[in-house]
């Protein structure tokens, strides 16, 4: 019947699983008959071990007490939201959509709960696809638009129905539907739980969350400790909302961060690299930096610019900063951002100082370069998996920044033709505050890249031009130089005298 849950998918039946599979599903099986038995004295309580608990209490916004507009919500998402409503099915916008639009901002992303199962939205939507085998839902696909719909989710199961895995604390799998109210206080924060009914165009808020967008504050659902076991990556969104929305992070859902914070190595590492260009690469880069070091996370997700800070390199925070500060402006304009040459700021300090330890020992300067990356870039890919291709430009950004200080005529125009050359000289003008030789050597390369190809080659000496204490000069302005004479003979075919002995 619409409307109605039907028969959630059951587990593959036990004639087709072999001894040792059979074996672990009824242990799984007890585990959750266990759980279950708990869950089941209190429906509404999600964290069964904590000692607080969430009933949900629901507060309706009518229309003429809230922001939200239709015109501010793209036309796919209410296709999608009309039809499952004149189907007979509940319909909602959810989650980080209502939130921004009831901040006056405008989403990038529209998700739909429904109490309809996802193989009843596949059915109902030909463009439709189900995705997730952690979470299983259902995407509409409406030309370049994706509506992601999502069916309740369920804080406790029926016997024998729905799939819930979870593993020390951390769900691994988790198919079990549920109604409205349990859905809500499954999310994660408060400000996230806002549904937005297209029957009558109200906001519902069962958990609080509309005075938290409000006050301007992030409080978890439920125990914050529990939820955090369950999926550690929470303690980065809190982190990254708080800087995208200007919130500040409520002490109780803070507090675990300093004992939780190891639980991230036990994420994803491909997981935690979306969710680290979803904090940097977002317009919001800065603040999620300094939030990160502030809550203490930042020594989980990137150890190697822990360890650099903490030895109190300023120079190294302020080309940090700046580079963090450089991509959200270029966000701001709308213009491109690389990963690249995000992580090689942020993991520059470590590698500068591995391949000064080692050039100092008399290995190769080449070489102590590539050492230096490869050794940095494989520890940070154990938390964080940085594709490869990134990671090659990365290598490339901090190996041409010897090459810099050669200033000689060949050199410089060999570096100018290098594909990386742009990004590689971006890079060296964030590092002016390592010294005062850098920020010359920056300008000299500035105004080298202003002059004609003629001009600078004419300019350029066998050897790099030196100001004082050592210091690279500005280019030279160019001077006439004499045609050398053939060797071996005493004039030239113009018939000028030679040079007095």
């Amino acid at each position: 019947m619409p409307g109605t849950h039907g028969p959630s998918v059951r587990n593959s039946p036990v004639s087709s699983l072999g001894p040792r599979r059979e074996w672990t599903r009824r242990l799984a099986s007890r585990f959750r008959f266990e759980w279950r038995h708990r869950a089941r004295k209190d429906p509404y309580r999600l964290n069964h071990d904590a000692r607080t608990t969430t009933t949900p209490a629901l507060r309706i916004i009518p229309r003429e007490q809230h922001v939200i507009s239709r015109k501010n919500i793209s036309k796919a998402a209410l296709r999608v939201l009309y039809r499952l409503n004149e189907a007979g099915y509940q319909a909602y916008l959810v989650g980080g959509a209502v939130r921004d639009l009831l901040l006056g901002g405008h989403p990038k992303d529209f998700d739909v709960a429904t109490n309809a199962t996802p193989d009843e939205v596949k059915k109902l939507f030909r463009n439709s696809r189900l995705i997730g085998r952690r979470f299983r839902l259902a995407h509409v696909v409406y030309g370049p638009e994706i509506i992601e719909v999502a069916t309740f989710r369920g804080t406790g199961e029926e016997e024998g129905e729905g799939d819930r895995h979870i593993v020390d604390g951390r769900i691994v799998r988790d198919n079990v539907w549920g109604t409205i109210e349990e859905d809500a206080i499954r999310r994660d924060f408060r400000v996230n739980a806002l549904y937005y009914d297209i029957s009558d165009f109200s906001v519902r808020d069962y958990v609080g969350g509309m005075q938290d967008v409000e006050d301007r504050v992030l409080h978890l659902i439920g125990d914050p400790a529990t939820r955090y076991r369950e999926d550690p990556v929470r303690m980065l969104r809190a982190v990254r909302l708080a800087a995208k929305l200007g919130f500040r992070i409520d002490a109780a859902a803070s507090a675990p961060f300093a004992e939780l914070g190891p639980l991230l190595a036990d994420a994803a590492p491909a997981r935690l690299f979306d969710e680290s260009l979803k904090m940097f690469l977002a317009g919001n880069g800065l603040k999620s930096f300094h939030l990160l070091e502030r809550s203490g996370l930042l020594k989980f997700m990137f150890p190697a610019t822990a360890r650099a800070l903490k030895r109190g390199d300023e120079a190294l925070r302020a080309l940090i900063e700046q580079g963090l500060a450089n991509t959200d402006a270029r966000v701001a304009e709308g213009k491109s951002v690389t990963p690249a040459f995000l992580f090689a700021v942020l993991l520059w300090g470590e590698v500068r100082d591995l391949a000064h330890t080692w050039t100092t020992k008399g290995m190769e300067s080449a070489a102590a370069w590539d050492r230096a990356a490869a050794q940095v870039v494989g520890e940070q890919c154990q938390r964080v998996a940085i594709p490869r291709r990134f990671t090659l430009t990365m290598e490339e950004i901090w190996s041409l920044q010897p090459r810099f200080e050669q200033v000689q005529r060949k050199r410089v125009f060999r570096l100018m033709a290098h594909p990386r050359f742009r990004a590689a000289f971006d890079f060296l003008l964030l590092r002016a505050a390592e010294s005062p030789a850098i920020r010359e050597l920056g300008q000299w390369w500035a105004h080298a890249q202003q002059l004609p190809h003629e001009t600078l080659a004419a300019a350029l000496t066998g050897s790099a031009p030196q100001g004082p204490a050592g210091e690279v000069a500005a280019v030279p302005s160019p001077r006439k130089r004499r045609r050398r004479k053939p060797a071996g003979k005493s004039g030239n075919k113009s018939g000028s005298k030679s040079d007095p002995a």
